[in-house]
């Protein structure tokens, strides 16, 4: 059993950055592949991010790729996302996942969720 915690979320003016972090409670933590996902009020959890367990590879969401990175450090069990050229549409509460067992871009293909943090973009 794994617990995430998020943080770094809040209110950003549009065209501005945020870096959200994700702690994992796991020692295991470097063996599982760790996503990002997002939901908007009245909409399904939308795949954001993932990167595998090494960190070497990196998959995003449509049209997410050039604005979003995923990044990870294993000796910490940390996961974070870069948001740079935030959009009033990145609105929305941004949750950490861990463990897949399918595709990456399946929410419900995912094992262990935090509890998410709120990130509106002001346009």
């Amino acid at each position: 059993q794994v617990q995430l915690v998020e943080s770094g979320g809040g209110l950003v003016q549009a065209g501005g950055s945020l870096r959200l972090s994700c702690a994992a409670s796991e020692g295991t933590f470097s063996t599982y592949p760790m996503g990002w996902f997002r939901q908007a009020p009245g909409k399904e959890r939308e795949f954001v991010a993932a990167i595998t367990q090494s960190g070497s590879s990196a998959f995003y969401g449509d049209s997410l790729k050039g604005r979003f990175t995923i990044s990870r450090d294993n000796a910490k069990n940390m996961v974070y996302l870069q948001m740079d050229s935030l959009q009033h549409e990145d609105t929305g509460v941004y949750y950490c996942a861990a463990d897949p067992d399918g595709t990456y871009t399946l929410a419900s293909d995912w094992g262990f969720w935090g509890q998410g943090t709120q990130v509106t973009v002001s346009s």
